[in-house]
């Protein structure tokens, strides 16, 4: 039987609700629990993430070095620019500041708390020959 059951990326944040909507909307995930100062939530995937309050939490400053990146989440999708309009919709934002000139394999952004997380473009797996 296994010492330690189950993992949390855990963020500090003001409103852990808040958050927690966010990124359940995000992963189509559920909420599986919730106390005054914590909230834990399963994207459908599996991702298990928690939010847990600290009215004094600041939000990272990543790219600028003061106060730089203190976590970072990446997450795999598949079409970023449709990631990113829903990531917007949401209430993240975009910190990638890079010119448009094409497509990237990989984006940054806010969520509405102001951490950082990264989405990746997944590779398209090509079915073997031979």
């Amino acid at each position: 039987m296994a010492l330690v059951k189950a993992g949390f990326v855990v963020l500090d944040c003001a409103e852990p609700e808040k958050l927690a909507v966010f990124y359940t909307e995000l992963l189509e995930g559920e909420q599986t629990d919730a106390t005054a100062n914590r909230v834990e939530i399963r994207g459908a995937d599996g991702t298990r993430l928690a939010f847990r309050r600290d009215m004094n939490a600041t939000p990272p400053s990543w790219p600028r070095p003061e106060n730089s990146l203190q976590a970072h989440l990446d997450f795999a999708v598949e079409d970023l620019d449709a990631a990113e309009r829903r990531i917007v919709g949401l209430g993240g934002r975009p910190l990638d500041t890079r010119e448009a000139s094409g497509p990237y394999e990989e984006r940054g952004y806010a969520d509405p708390a102001g951490h950082s997380f990264t989405l990746r473009r997944s590779a398209a797996t090509a079915p073997k020959h031979g």
